[in-house]
């Protein structure tokens, strides 16, 4: 037995932070940090601005609003440098996730990541976690061009898995990225996230299913 969203469905492909590990939290915590560095508080809309964007892009955003005095590479290597501790000590994969892979792995599903998050940041994310061995794809959001919720990244990572997109389950924990799958003519299911809990009932509303966790997925 297994979920009535995975009927039909030949791949599966995971957005990154907040939806396959659980460190939308961290973000926030370095967004203060760093900021801080710069004696600038953290603004009460930044998240709303830079939802969506790739880590090359947000690094841009910041570069261009924000008096900081480093280059644009600087301040993704800054970003890179502080993430990678609390990555590799702090932050789980969400609840159920190893048995759902198992679970894919079994039932012969493909699987990729599509994250708008640093090419090395996800692959240290992958190697700590053993999820290199489950994703025959993994895809960041500044080499396809437009970001979220353009459907650019899922429609590249389909293309990847050789997979038609209609054929393709997503699961997101944030709106733009809820609304880059759908647009890419996906399934969407919404993954509860603590960081985006006042935007419960919008993710509801437009995602196909929603879930807590991933526990009985495949039973």
């Amino acid at each position: 037995m297994r979920h009535e969203m995975l009927d039909g469905i030949e791949a599966v492909i995971f957005d990154l932070d907040g939806s396959l590990v659980d460190s939308m939290w961290m973000w926030h915590a370095i967004d203060i940090e760093y900021l801080g560095r710069f004696g600038i508080p953290l603004p009460d809309d930044l998240q709303s601005k830079i939802e969506g964007m790739c880590f090359h892009e947000t690094a841009n955003y910041f570069k261009a609003n924000f008096p900081i005095p480093d280059p644009v590479e600087k301040i993704k290597e800054d970003w890179n440098r502080m993430a990678w501790d609390k990555y590799a000590n702090e932050v789980p994969l969400k609840p159920g996730i190893p048995e759902f892979l198992e679970g894919c792995r079994a039932n012969g599903l493909r699987l990729g990541i599509a994250t708008s998050n640093s090419r090395e940041l996800v692959e240290n994310v992958a190697s700590v976690h053993g999820l290199k061995d489950y994703f025959s794809c993994i895809m960041t959001g500044c080499g396809v061009g437009r970001g979220k919720p353009a459907p650019d990244i899922y429609l590249a990572v389909a293309r990847e898995l050789g997979t038609d997109p209609a054929k393709c389950l997503v699961f997101e924990d944030i709106i733009p990225g809820i609304q880059a799958g759908r647009s890419a003519g996906m399934r969407v299911c919404a993954v509860e996230d603590e960081y985006s809990a006042g935007q419960r009932e919008e993710k509801r509303r437009l995602a196909d299913y929603y879930v807590e966790d991933f526990y009985g997925l495949f039973s």
